[in-house]
């Protein structure tokens, strides 16, 4: 009797699957709990095992989306006699599955041209990452054919018909939406290499083959772009995936050694004069999209907005003292430290609903009040900087504020947050203190109209009470639009933080 394979559940988010790879082939024998595919999500990667022995019948093929709880194969009862018999003879005979004979491939004079597609309403232009498949090459419908990049995320591009693949763009060229990316002759039928049927080959080679489908140390095409950003050879990374493969995870962790054959310096124009040793070797990066988005960006900023910046200084052994009282119960409690960052958000959220100005946004020429708290976070990671937001901050707790923290600065620095994750947000903060920052001047994240900028803590002499003491001191900056947030209010909102989190019980109490 055939058992139906169906997508599992993977994950609480997680509606629909990629069929990244199939390990094993049409047709093939295959054992319980042996994996027989890969399915990947926008998360992460996950091996399909089979429910039981028997002979593959795949239903889904390789590159489709599919939900959760979709048949993508049956396994037909029949692999003990299928198993036997090929332990007791050299050779095996895989053949292919009992379905019409395919006809010779025609070309039927169409031409399918495929346009950069409308991935989000603020994106006006991709780069072309990576190029799944080489010029001349035979393509499906829907076979996944590259990736494109923009500003905010990585998206694959599947082949629109079935025929010879003609590029058009170039790796790394940057097209706005609508641009011509390749086109696609299509074909009547499939090549005769694609539809003949397997020869007699040897068991053991039979079984190498189904079970591997790429060498050791080949990337993933999202790691190799990964790799190729940090400017690391994949001979450097030792891949942790099926088969020695390359994964995400691999590339996200790997560090650059000793400069290898794939660094090329740029070329010297004029021998220079060099009195003693030491090297002078240099070399050349394109910037990535979110590299050059980041930079028009901040460039926008300073040219668009009346931007200013207020400073204050904080006390900050009140809170340093409530967290040495609490943090190992908090953290046996709730399962996460308490940081820093929820004593600043709540400050911020509190002091938000008392100047909602700070709290506004500008659309032409109307100023947009919001009357919830959705705080922006800064966080750096090895692609560049990332502002996933916590959504209505104002009603979470210390822990749910730690909690979201975490989760987010994790996914920031593993490349996986989606664009939703860092879409919207009404006020932003950056910690330039945890990298040894005194002071700076944060610019402000649009369409938002300030941003709090928190500082390293620095034992200081102050007066307080007519005596010198010493206290841990953090410099705090607030950078605002003057367009519409005045200085009173600016520095208003700014002395009222420093209240709240030189008293800590306010922000308990909410007053």
């Amino acid at each position: 009797m055939a058992q139906q394979v169906k997508v599992p559940t993977v994950g609480e988010s997680i509606t629909e699957v990629t069929i990244a790879n199939w390990l094993k082939k049409d047709g093939d024998v295959v054992k319980m709990d042996e994996v027989i595919a890969e399915l990947e999500s926008d998360k992460a990667t996950f091996e399909l095992p089979a429910p039981q022995a028997g002979i593959l019948k795949i239903t889904k093929q390789q590159g489709e989306v599919v939900s959760i709880g979709t048949v993508i194969c049956e396994i037909a009862d029949g692999a003990a006699s299928s198993v036997s018999a090929t332990a007791s003879k050299p050779t095996v005979t895989v053949t292919a599955p009992s379905t019409p004979a395919s006809k010779p491939m025609q070309t039927t004079g169409a031409i399918k041209e495929m346009k950069v597609p409308a991935v989000g309403e603020s994106i006006t232009e991709v780069t072309i990452s990576t190029w799944l498949k080489k010029e001349g090459d035979f393509v499906k419908l829907d076979e996944v054919i590259a990736e494109v990049e923009s500003d905010k995320a990585t998206f694959e591009l599947p082949a629109e018909a079935n025929g010879i693949l003609r590029i058009v763009a170039k790796e790394k060229t940057t097209l706005p939406i609508g641009g011509l990316i390749c086109k696609i002759e299509v074909t009547d039928g499939a090549p005769a290499a694609v539809a003949a049927p397997a020869a007699q080959v040897p068991a053991a080679s039979a079984t190498a083959t189904s079970n591997v489908s790429y060498a050791s140390g080949t990337p993933s095409p999202a790691a190799a772009k990964i790799l190729d950003e940090k400017g690391i050879a994949t001979s450097q990374v030792a891949g942790s995936g099926i088969g020695g493969r390359i994964t995400n995870d691999d590339a996200v962790k790997a560090q650059a050694s000793a400069p290898t054959k794939e660094s090329k310096p740029a070329p010297v124009l004029a021998p220079p004069v060099i009195t003693s040793g030491g090297s002078r070797t240099e070399r050349r990066e394109k910037m990535t999209s979110l590299r050059k988005t980041i930079a028009k960006r901040l460039v926008a900023v300073k040219n668009e907005t009346a931007m200013l910046t207020t400073f204050n200084e904080v006390d900050m052994k009140p809170v340093m003292d409530l967290r040495s009282r609490y943090k190992d119960q908090f953290k046996e409690k709730y399962g996460v430290g308490l940081g820093f960052m929820s004593f600043f958000t709540k400050a911020i959220c509190i002091a938000l609903k008392d100047f909602p100005a700070v709290n506004a946004s500008i659309d032409k020429d109307e100023i947009i009040y919001h009357d919830y708290c959705d705080v922006s976070i800064a966080v750096s990671t090895p692609r560049g900087l990332v502002v996933p937001v916590i959504r209505n901050a104002e009603s979470l707790t210390f822990a749910q504020i730690e909690s979201e923290v975490v989760r987010l600065a994790g996914k920031g620095r593993d490349g996986k947050l989606s664009i939703e994750e860092m879409t919207g947000g009404t006020f932003s903060i950056t910690n330039g203190g945890v990298f040894g920052s005194m002071l700076s001047t944060p610019i402000i994240n649009p369409p938002q109209a300030a941003i709090l900028g928190m500082h390293n803590i620095v034992e200081r002499a102050v007066v307080q009470k007519g005596e010198v003491v010493v206290r841990p001191i953090m410099y705090v900056a607030l950078s605002y639009d003057h367009r519409i947030i005045d200085g009173r209010e600016s520095v208003s909102f700014l002395v009222r933080v420093k209240e709240l989190l030189e008293d800590p019980g306010r922000l308990i109490l909410g007053v």
